[in-house]
């Protein structure tokens, strides 16, 4: 029986732990294809638990490459894996569908 707590989702932040900005200025091009912020979990909602495991690392099924996420995203993952509906690839640029990617090491699909 699993003892993590469901999670609740108006419990959020920016990676950097600033408040989510209501007019999603956030989700403006950094420049590289990345957006200025991304939205987590805050650290008290991810603090209670974890009900897939904590990993950093994924792989674009198109083109190979592995991308490195910091670690609020990936507690985030991990206490909510349908939390994200997309995810950067660092090898094309550009945010895609989470089904296009792998969890490095596995054949498990991001979100699932």
């Amino acid at each position: 029986m699993n003892d993590v707590p469901p999670v609740d989702r108006t419990q959020r932040t920016l990676t950097n732990g600033a408040p989510v900005p209501e007019n999603y200025e956030h989700t403006q091009d950094r420049g590289d294809g990345q957006q200025k912020g991304y939205v987590v979990l805050s650290a008290e909602e991810r603090a209670k638990g974890f009900i897939r495991p904590v990993r950093e690392n994924y792989v674009h099924k198109t083109c190979g490459v592995v991308t490195r996420m910091g670690l609020a995203l990936a507690e985030t993952y991990a206490r909510d894996p349908k939390f994200y509906s997309g995810t950067f690839c660092v090898g094309c640029g550009k945010h895609f569908p989470l089904d296009e990617f792998t969890w490095d090491g596995t054949d498990e699909v991001l979100g699932s």
